[in-house]
């Protein structure tokens, strides 16, 4: 097939395609959903475009993706001018003028000392990076890894080993040595480093991993519990890494989550998402300079430092997030999540006082919210025994379900695009991209409180009778 060919399939042999050659339980599952069974024609800003002129507000942010939403033309321009001048992308004996600025740009907007940046793929090999890096670090001699109990930090076998909560439903292989602890509890972190000791009766943790700001769950660490942490890794030598994968670039209200606690400054700092600015798959890992140093600062380990050899650090995606760093900063990204937060919140909670039986809570920072529904209707004892073993055996199943059917609903009824997330308890999320109008966000909670005002047995109904009977 040629791209053409590609752009010219209809959505029922996209669908024959998907299940010959990707994966076809996926498109049994997402077409449990309308925004399964139909095409996008294109995207721009907030909003997609479909093949049948629907335009649906994409509430999403593309899970984190697109801050500086569908297709930016700062993007775009800078991505098309790399394009034009034929410029180098993959050899590694060259050196990159677009690596060596993004790594300044990088060192330019975080605090301290926090200027050795590597640049992956994805924000699990980041994660991997960061991991590998604080073991190098202690050269092997320590051989414990502590991570929150609610944490996800992606899905290899090593960051999944680190990923706690809902989604670990399948026991992979894990690394030897991971402890958890119950999130934002200072204590237990305490207790927890003070018996992982050595033979020498010395400290056996070579890293601490959180998110100040866990997406998952919409709940962040306090300031007392991250400046603790860093006490204790300071004081024991332990690494510490923050990783901001989801909660850079502004989503929460400041540039990354732990830049509103003045002065806190983590070892190493993972991110991905919209540091590709919505067109480049990249991420970074970004330490600071004795980490750094101790690891990799000599001829010898000078490579040791790579997740991979050939692709990182293209040209292209350097060229790209340069690019996006930019356009943060001078539009404001951290700004623009304040002022959707201003709408957003004080909209979600007037909902929640508004139909307590449906909203049982709201919680989230700066443009990143989420709303979790409660689960306590009749019907859902019948459709639960009726389930396939798989999702009855599921603890959330309920809530997924109720979550589902508004979800289901709001696109349907109202052209507008959200997701639940699979770990904590399933929150409905609401995290538009940072580009997102007044009028837009308005409008979201506005069609938020008309879909749960058709209450939720007949969303239940309707969801259950059009979409999840086509599961079994």
């Amino acid at each position: 097939m040629t791209v053409a060919d590609a752009e010219a399939l209809s959505i029922g042999e996209v669908h024959s395609l998907y299940r010959a050659h990707v994966n076809s339980s996926q498109v049994t599952l997402m077409t449990t959903f309308g925004f399964g069974r139909e095409l996008v024609d294109h995207a721009e800003g907030a909003y997609l475009h479909m093949r049948d002129g629907r335009r649906i507000l994409d509430f999403t942010g593309g899970v984190g993706v697109l801050n500086h939403g569908h297709n930016h033309p700062r993007i775009l321009a800078a991505r098309k001018a790399f394009q034009e001048a034929r410029r180098m992308e993959v050899h590694k004996t060259y050196f990159s003028p677009y690596l060596a600025a993004l790594g300044h740009n990088l060192a330019a907007v975080l605090p301290g000392d926090l200027n050795k940046s590597f640049l992956p793929n994805s924000g699990a090999e980041a994660v991997e990076g960061a991991i590998k890096l604080a073991y190098k670090y202690h050269g092997g001699r320590r051989n414990t890894i502590m991570h929150a109990d609610i944490s996800f930090h992606g899905k290899l076998l090593g960051s999944g080993s680190v990923t706690g909560g809902a989604q670990n439903h399948f026991a992979f292989p894990a690394i030897p040595g991971v402890v958890s602890f119950p999130y934002d509890d200072l204590d237990a972190v305490r207790a927890a480093v003070k018996q992982a000791r050595n033979a020498k009766g010395g400290c056996d943790v070579y890293a601490i991993l959180i998110e100040p700001f866990s997406a998952s769950t919409m709940r962040s660490c306090s300031e007392e519990f991250l400046r603790g942490l860093r006490e204790l890794c300071s004081a024991e030598d332990i690494v510490l890494i923050f990783d901001e994968i989801y909660s850079g670039w502004g989503k929460t209200g400041t540039l990354f989550y732990f830049m509103r606690h003045p002065g806190l400054l983590p070892d190493v700092l993972t991110t991905s998402k919209s540091f590709g600015g919505g067109k480049s798959s990249i991420s970074a890992y970004v330490a600071r300079d004795p980490v750094f140093d101790k690891a990799y600062g000599n001829l010898t380990d000078a490579l040791l430092q790579s997740t991979s050899t050939t692709y990182y650090g293209f040209g292209e995606e350097t060229a790209t997030a340069i690019e996006a760093i930019n356009v943060a900063v001078e539009e404001d990204f951290p700004g623009q999540a304040r002022r959707i937060g201003r709408l957003l919140e004080p909209g979600l909670r007037r909902l929640q006082h508004d139909h307590p039986d449906i909203v049982a809570d709201v919680a989230g920072a700066g443009a990143l919210w989420g709303v979790f529904l409660r689960n306590n209707v009749k019907v859902l004892d019948l459709v639960g025994r009726l389930a396939p073993k798989g999702l009855a055996k599921d603890p959330l199943f309920a809530t997924k379900l109720v979550t589902s059917a508004v979800i289901d609903a709001l696109y349907r009824d109202h052209d507008i695009y959200t997701y639940y997330t699979l770990n904590g308890r399933s929150p409905l999320v609401a995290g538009p991209p940072l580009v997102v109008s007044d009028v837009d966000v308005k409008h979201f909670v506005e069609c938020l409180d008309a879909t749960f005002s058709v209450g939720v047995p007949k969303l239940l109904v309707r969801f259950v009778r059009e979409r999840v009977s086509s599961l079994w």
